[in-house]
């Protein structure tokens, strides 16, 4: 290289020899650039100032590499490949259309680089299609969430501290088994050293992660997704009993693991579990079943399917006469409270 050439190109050319010619010696390196082979190492390390990881390594086949995640091979995407993968980043974060978005930035620049042939309609799609947000979606952080699979692939048990959905934080020891995404939210199953039982984590309440020098051995050939839903069915404050007068064979298809154990009872079957939101199993989980059932226990679980009820026995009985409904005067208003004053505001 001629000798004006500023120490910057030098640099940079430094970094394309580096990336054609794998293990490069600090002699070759001075050679090419036109340098001493002690200038050649400043180069390399101007390099690495720069956060580019140069490897070295000695012996006959030894000398200057570059690390991985400096070049990034050809990938070659067909039109469905490139359309599928926007589908895909749509359907699971809506926000990916915002330029301000961490998938979307991401996504925009893999789209960019494909040829115009292939690229364009990605993009149109990108652009032009809208995705509801899902409002029990939850986004962990991505430095958590990388901690963790780090664990998960090296079997090291991890130092948790967790936030609970009441506020509540503590610490404990876990061996992470894996993570499994579940409608829009990301769970750590693990086993609980402080509860000695498995435990289901949500990801974006994991506030820090911390390694431990100790291994683990996971269950052997256990089905993570399954595992999950059993447990998200357990260990609840609300217990659950709902008797089916149906086979179980005919009941299991409108089940979800997390609403229990499904066993048989005489010619039918019995559902046992747990919740936490006994309104939630009666309005979204039990209504749906198209079968006759009794709710045996517990009590919570049996007035939240009892008040679903008087909603809906409400919602087909007939009004009454004059256009007037229970409770309200003349026209629909509300009728006066006691001594004139206003009805009581319903906090439901």
């Amino acid at each position: 290289m001629p000798n004006d050439v500023s120490p910057t190109a030098r640099a940079l050319r430094a970094l394309e020899i580096l990336r054609t010619r794998p293990a490069t010696t600090a002699d070759e390196l001075a050679v090419r650039l036109g340098v001493t082979e002690r200038a050649a190492r400043r180069y390399v390390g101007i390099l690495r100032e720069a956060g580019i990881p140069v490897e070295s390594s000695r012996g006959p086949h030894g000398g200057y590499r570059l690390g991985r995640g400096t070049r990034l091979p050809p990938v070659h995407f067909t039109q469905a490949e490139a359309l599928g993968l926007v589908m895909a980043a749509l359907s699971g974060r809506p926000a990916v259309t915002d330029a301000d978005d961490l998938v979307g930035t991401a996504l925009g620049k893999v789209v960019k680089a494909l040829p115009e042939s292939v690229g364009r309609q990605a993009a149109l799609l990108r652009e032009y299609a809208s995705a509801a947000p899902d409002p029990y979606a939850a986004h962990p952080d991505p430095a958590v969430t990388s901690s963790l699979v780090e664990a998960v692939a090296h079997r090291r048990r991890v130092l948790l501290t967790y936030r609970s959905e009441a506020g509540r934080e503590w610490e404990e020891q876990a061996d992470p088994w894996s993570l499994v995404v579940r409608h829009g939210r990301w769970y750590l199953l693990c086993h609980s050293h402080r509860a000695d039982a498995i435990r289901t984590y949500r990801v974006d309440r994991v506030c820090r992660v911390g390694t431990t020098g100790h291994g683990f051995e996971p269950p052997m050939a256990f089905d993570p997704v399954t595992v999950l839903e059993e447990n998200l069915g357990s260990g609840w404050q609300f217990a659950t009993r709902v008797v089916f007068d149906a086979p179980p064979a005919e009941i299991a298809p409108w089940i979800r693991p997390p609403m229990g154990r499904l066993e048989p009872l005489g010619d039918g079957c019995v559902l046992v579990g747990s919740t936490r939101n006994p309104d939630m199993y009666a309005q979204e989980w039990l209504a749906r079943v198209p079968f006759a059932f009794r709710v045996e226990g517990g009590a919570e679980l049996r007035a939240a399917v009892a008040a679903l009820a008087a909603r809906f026995t409400a919602a087909v009985t007939d009004r009454p006469p004059h256009g007037t409904l229970p409770g309200r005067g003349e026209g629909g208003f509300p009728s006066p409270g006691p001594q004139g004053t206003e009805p009581p505001v319903s906090r439901r």
